[in-house]
């Protein structure tokens, strides 16, 4: 596909460029998350001028009226731009969390079943990632919440995360493209929405400028940084494993950072679905202050039971409540 070469476009072009080369090198098809607003719209563009096949797929949240109207819309400028195909994925939004979690949990959902074997490019920019950075402070939960989004997170690629979202709006500009302006994008009553309309201003402001691509830019060290604690984890854990049980001397003897770093790890390859900056901290002191103290609820085993992380014989293991309840009653 020829596009016009302004600054824009080459910008656009070169990261996709950069990110298959790095990522998917010698990649013949990618899947692209075809929203419809401008981020997806160019890099649907972009990523059709770099592949030779190029799939969009729509997600229809069916939150708005019309948001079927859109969703062709977006289906039929994929197929102007050369794709060899555009699929609108129709999904129901509930459950959990908000409205803001769910969407993101059914159109994941939905673009994983609709992908194959090939990656899928997501339209996440450089203000994007700032925004990430905000919320994982917010939220209190160590690095690994303020790495912000990986560029590629198998099967979920993100050319785009050094390119500003007034770069894609040009882009889109320069191809005479119209996005769709999603309503959603300046509610107040979503947290991203009010980081994005106030809190990043003020901070450019405040700053003087700079602040999205020094929080971006920090993302990227603290990736690089937890890649490398990680290695250590992974060591640590297999002298005080491997399996069902660690041994709490070999934890103990590890430096926080990575004995918790390790547990989590553990507890991940033992299928526990939810593990917070709270568990880990509580199941640190099974290891360190070993007091006598209870076990530490998890979350859900299978068929909805819980799971509790106990301290036994000088070992970490994983117990369903049932049984620590029963065994502190034999013993009491």
């Amino acid at each position: 596909m020829r596009l016009p070469e302004t600054a824009a476009v080459l910008a656009l072009r070169h990261a996709v460029r950069q990110w298959a080369g790095r990522y998917r090198p010698g990649g013949a098809a990618v899947a692209v998350a075809l929203s419809g607003g401008a981020d997806s719209l160019a890099l649907t563009a972009a990523a059709r001028a770099e592949y030779a096949v190029v799939h969009a797929l729509v997600v229809d949240h069916g939150l708005q009226d019309g948001s079927d109207r859109v969703a062709a819309t977006a289906a039929e400028t994929a197929y102007a731009l050369g794709c060899c195909s555009a699929r609108v994925l129709p999904v129901r939004v509930g459950g959990p969390g908000g409205m803001e979690a769910a969407a993101r949990t059914a159109r994941y959902t939905a673009l994983e079943a609709a992908r194959g074997d090939m990656p899928v490019l997501l339209g996440h920019t450089l203000d994007d990632q700032a925004e990430t950075v905000l919320l994982g402070l917010g939220r209190g939960s160590g690095a690994r919440s303020i790495q912000g989004m990986a560029p590629y997170d198998e099967p979920w690629g993100r050319p785009l995360l050094e390119i500003r979202r007034g770069t894609t709006r040009e882009f889109c500009a320069d191809l005479g493209l119209t996005p769709y302006e999603d309503p959603h994008n300046l509610s107040p009553e979503f947290t991203r929405v009010r980081l994005r309309t106030e809190v990043l201003p003020l901070l450019e402001d405040v700053l003087g400028g700079g602040a999205a691509l020094a929080l971006a830019r920090t993302a990227g060290q603290l990736r690089e940084d937890n890649a490398v604690l990680d290695e250590l984890a992974v060591e640590l854990l297999g002298r005080a494993g491997p399996g069902a049980a660690l041994d709490c001397a070999v934890l103990a003897a590890g430096a926080p950072a990575i004995r918790r770093r390790a547990v989590r790890a553990w507890l991940l390859d033992q299928r526990v679905p939810a593990v917070t900056g709270a568990h880990l901290r509580r199941i640190d002191e099974l290891v360190v202050a070993w007091r006598g103290q209870g076990g530490v609820a998890v979350g859900g085993g299978e068929r909805g039971t819980r799971l509790v992380v106990v301290r036994e014989h000088g070992r970490l293991a994983l117990a369903r409540a049932d049984r620590v309840s029963r065994n502190r009653r034999e013993t009491s």
